[in-house]
């Protein structure tokens, strides 16, 4: 009869003293078994063109509502700043309304207080579009909008509050400033997108970023 030490399965024992049950070969040769398999479906399973074509279409979809609102706010407190500089807007009302835009537009390029800027910090890119480095294009438009949007629509308030020439002018200096941290922003934004629609041979654009 054999006795009960013989029955337990093998043990072997660490420095400590605890015995520790060794792992069956099978459960190790399964693993293996599905690390190969899974790395072999990776391998084969390569989207096509035409499925790429496709992702990044819902990509560029997906992007451009996302940041559409901020945009617009940047243009339109631009667009203010413009008229009450060319004249064409000279009424304490216009300019009141131009600040007003500003600052409603920079506070709408802040991820607190934007749904569609929150869901771009948080979106995630498909798969097989992975090589294009579009990531860090959707990193960047974040970027774009908070804090780079953000500042030029508040120096865009700035400039139209001042009351006297020295604040005038330091205002208009912060905008250029900020005006061509977005310009090259937008250009980090752009290089993979456009990368990614001659690649795959497509006709669309990046999102419309104003500046």
């Amino acid at each position: 009869m054999s006795s009960l030490t013989d029955q337990e399965p093998q043990r072997r024992s660490l420095p400590n003293g605890w015995p520790v049950r060794r792992t069956p070969r099978w459960v190790l040769l399964a693993v293996a078994a599905f690390l190969v398999v899974g790395v072999a479906v990776s391998l084969v399973h390569k989207p096509s063109q035409a499925q790429r074509a496709s992702d990044l279409r819902g990509f560029l979809h997906e992007v451009t509502a996302d940041i559409e609102s901020c945009a617009g706010g940047v243009d339109e407190s631009l667009t203010a700043l413009r008229q009450v500089e060319s004249g064409h807007a000279t009424k304490a009302t216009d300019v009141s309304d131009g600040i007003s835009v500003a600052q409603q537009g920079s506070a709408n390029c802040s991820p607190a207080n934007n749904e569609q800027i929150d869901n771009l910090e948080s979106y995630q890119v498909p798969q097989s579009l992975a090589s294009f480095g579009l990531a860090d294009a959707v990193t960047g438009l974040v970027t774009w909008a908070a804090p780079d949007a953000q500042r030029v629509q508040d120096d865009v308030a700035a400039v139209l509050g001042a009351t006297t020439p020295q604040a005038k002018s330091q205002a208009q200096a912060a905008l250029s400033r900020h005006l061509a941290a977005l310009d090259a922003q937008r250009a980090k934004v752009d290089a993979p997108i456009k990368k990614a629609i001659r690649v795959l041979a497509m006709k669309a654009a990046p999102p419309n970023l104003p500046g």
